[in-house]
């Protein structure tokens, strides 16, 4: 919010550049570089050996045999890859929240003693409210009903509604129990949508 107009561009650019790809894509993408073969492995175990390297040039005891890092099939890749996945629209509404305000407010509240905390705080947030909350809802309604992601990075003990719906529906023939699953996260969503309409009702600007 507060770059340059040109920067400004480019990083709202970068943020909007993954929309262009397809989610599949993007999901086996994150597949590729969490593996236990994949980009983030190859690189530890490069600089794992290359430590080993130099500490026997130093006549240091070697480093042992790099152990690959478990990325994959648990909770740890669920959440990077919904944090990843449904990060813009997050940015996005604060983005659009933080460029209408009032620069001469936050000026005000630093010449009055405040510090940057305070001002974040007592200043900012309260204004920002609206865009805080539209976003937590944007964020969280994808999030809920997220299949994908999860079926695809989660292992056997990541699950969430989406895909034990799905598996009520399909592989466990239990049609009524999948159905009131589908309407758990309906109503869900609204309480949401409620919440979401009682904060822009409540917030500063709204006044």
């Amino acid at each position: 919010t507060f770059a340059s107009e040109k920067a400004k561009a480019w990083l709202l650019l970068l943020i909007m550049l993954p929309f262009w790809t397809n989610l599949l894509i993007r999901t086996y993408a994150l597949i590729a570089v969490l593996r236990t073969e994949g980009y983030v492995n190859m690189s530890l175990g490069w600089l794992w050996h290359g430590g080993g390297m130099i500490a026997a040039l130093l006549g240091l005891k070697p480093i042992g045999d790099f152990q690959p890092l478990e990325l994959l099939h648990n909770n740890f890749a669920v959440i990077l890859g919904l944090v990843y996945v449904h990060l813009p629209f997050m940015v996005l509404p604060l983005y659009s929240a933080l460029d209408r305000l009032d620069r001469s407010l936050l000026e005000a509240s630093l010449d009055l003693g405040a510090g940057q905390m305070r001002t974040l705080f007592r200043i900012v947030v309260p204004l920002a409210l609206p865009g805080i909350a539209s976003g937590v809802l944007i964020t969280f309604i994808p999030a809920l009903g997220a299949y994908l992601t999860p079926d695809l990075l989660g292992g056997p003990d990541s699950q969430m509604i989406a895909n034990v719906i799905e598996r009520q529906f399909k592989r466990a023939n239990d049609w009524p129990f999948g159905a009131a699953l589908s309407f758990v996260l309906m109503y869900l969503t609204f309480i949401a949508i409620a919440i979401q309409a009682l904060l822009s009702r409540k917030s500063p600007e709204a006044r």
